[in-house]
C-alpha cells in the first residue's frame, strides 16, 4: 500500500492551521472512514503531531462536526457562485442555482462518499447532528430567498408557510437528483439532472411553460 500524501502543513494564521486540519481530516475520513481517520492518522497526513492537533480542537468529535460543516458549507458556496450573474432575472439565478447543485464539482463520488459516512453517524453523534441540522437550514435559506425573488417578480407573495413549502420541495428535488448523479452518473447525459430539476422546480413554483429558462 502506497504510504498517504502529507499535506504541507502552512505556519500561516490560526485560522489557516485549523483549515490545514479540517481538510487533512477530510482526507482520512475519503480514505480510512471514520473509524480509521483516527488523530494520528490525521497528525501524519497533515503532517504535524496530535498535540499540535489537540490545540485547536479539544476532541476527535469536534474536528469531525468542523469537517463536516466545511464539507456542506463548500457544496453550498460552490452553488452560490452560479448566482454571480450580471443582468440576469430571478428566474435565470434559480435555474442556475440549480444546475450548479446537480453537475460537477458538487455531484462527485467523493463527496458523496464523504457526505454518506458523515450521515452515517450522525443518528448516534449529538456534533454531528447539529451540524447536519444547521447545514440544512443554511441551504434551505438560500432555497427560500431565490424562490421569494422569482414570485415577487411575478407579483406574487406567498405567507411564510407556502414559501417554506416550496423551500422544501426544491430542496428535495435537488437532493434526490444529486444522490442519483453521484452514484450513477454515468447513467445520465451532460446536464440531463439539471435540466429535469429545473423543470421540476419550475412546476412546483407554477412558473408556466411560456417562460421555460433555457439551459
Amino acid at each position: 500500500m502506497n504510504a498517504p500524501v502529507r499535506r504541507k502543513f502552512r505556519r500561516e494564521g490560526e485560522e489557516r492551521r485549523r483549515q490545514d486540519l479540517v481538510e487533512a481530516t477530510l482526507d482520512c475520513v475519503a480514505e480510512r472512514g471514520l473509524q480509521g481517520a483516527t488523530l494520528r492518522a490525521i497528525a501524519l497526513r497533515a503532517g504535524v503531531t496530535a498535540g499540535l492537533i489537540r490545540h485547536y480542537f479539544p476532541s476527535k468529535e469536534d474536528l469531525l462536526q468542523a469537517a463536516y460543516a466545511t464539507l456542506v458549507g463548500r457544496m453550498t458556496e460552490q452553488a452560490k457562485a452560479a448566482l454571480a450573474m450580471d443582468g440576469a432575472t430571478p428566474r435565470q439565478r434559480l435555474a442556475a442555482f440549480v444546475a450548479a447543485n446537480l453537475e460537477a464539482p458538487i455531484v462527485d463520488q467523493r463527496v458523496f462518499s464523504l457526505w454518506a459516512t458523515f450521515i452515517g453517524r450522525a443518528n448516534s453523534d449529538p456534533a454531528l447532528a447539529s451540524a447536519h441540522r444547521e447545514g440544512y437550514l443554511g441551504f434551505r435559506n438560500e432555497v427560500e430567498a431565490l424562490v421569494a425573488e422569482v414570485l415577487a417578480a411575478k407579483g406574487r407573495a406567498p405567507d411564510k408557510a407556502r414559501l417554506r413549502g416550496h423551500a422544501i420541495a426544491v430542496n428535495a428535488v435537488i437532493d434526490g437528483l444529486w444522490l442519483e448523479g453521484c452514484l450513477a452518473g454515468e447513467m445520465f447525459s451532460a446536464g440531463e439532472l439539471a435540466a429535469i430539476g429545473i423543470r421540476t422546480v419550475e412546476a412546483e413554483l407554477e412558473l408556466g411553460p411560456e417562460e421555460e429558462t433555457k439551459t
